[in-house]
């Protein structure tokens, strides 16, 4: 089984839920990168602000030392476009990448139900769909989220055994 695990997606599709849950099944350990953006990107989403590019790229460098720097580790990231996700690569061939794909309402009827979270939004929200490059399958195992968290953690798991 792969040791370095990146779980994909949108602000509010479950990246954190499903990465932590991987991470504790699997024994490794778990970051999420929502915690690894400079102050100046959080206070920029927190005020509803789209992340550029460049705003990303010091981060996309810290999450890949994370998975370089690790022998196992699940990160929750958004990758939201293929350069993105190459970063997070970068240098390595045994990442598998998870992506929770779901649609722009069920996702928007869960970021509701989120308290104190700095993602700021349905513009934010809207504005990742509008950046959102949806890997292939070939990049990235698939996973429909409008099933609950316990069967797109069970489909993860199953996913990734058979890899």
């Amino acid at each position: 089984m792969t040791k370095k695990i990146v779980v994909l997606g949108v602000s509010g599709s479950g990246k954190s839920l499903i990465g932590k849950s991987i991470a504790d099944k699997l024994g490794y350990q778990f970051f999420d990168g929502d915690d690894f953006h400079c102050q100046a990107n959080v206070d920029k989403m927190r005020q509803g602000t789209p992340l550029t590019d460049e705003d990303r790229k010091d981060w996309l460098a810290t999450l890949n030392s994370i998975l370089t720097d690790n022998p196992t580790a699940v990160i929750a990231c958004s990758g939201l476009k293929p350069e993105y996700r190459t970063m997070l690569r970068h240098g390595l061939d045994d990442v598998t990448m998870i992506y929770l794909k779901g649609n722009i309402d069920t996702i928007w009827q869960r970021h509701q139900k989120r308290d104190g979270h700095y993602f700021n939004g349905r513009e934010m929200l809207e504005s990742q769909f509008a950046t959102l490059i949806e890997p292939t399958e070939d990049e990235a195992l698939v996973i429909d989220i409008s099933q609950d968290a316990d069967a797109v953690l069970n489909e993860a798991l199953t996913l990734l055994a058979n890899k």
